[in-house]
């Protein structure tokens, strides 16, 4: 269970830092993907989740094909709205 191989876990630090005796906060540390990874992959997931939205897609059909929650897609979609905007008003003044 690396952080190289993302995967679901069943058990939560605390549980394995009882079982191994050690705290909490090192589980996590040990188990954590690394964060570079974890930035590359969701810009692609913003990335792909822009891309089906300019194609017409739905916000349910988005959170299906991309694997995450018609709130998770839309909270993506509002922050671009949101930085285009402010981007456009920077240019602007």
């Amino acid at each position: 269970m690396g952080a190289e191989t993302p995967a679901r876990r069943t058990r939560t630090a605390r549980e394995v830092a009882e079982r191994i005796g050690a705290s909490p906060r090192t589980v996590r540390r040990i188990i954590a993907e690394p964060r570079a990874s974890y930035e590359a992959r969701a810009a692609e997931r913003r990335k792909r989740v822009l891309e089906l939205r300019a194609s017409g897609m739905k916000l349910r059909e988005i959170a299906v094909e991309v694997g995450m929650s018609v709130g998770g897609v839309g909270t993506i979609l509002h922050h671009a709205r949101k930085t285009e905007q402010s981007k456009t008003e920077g240019a602007m003044a």
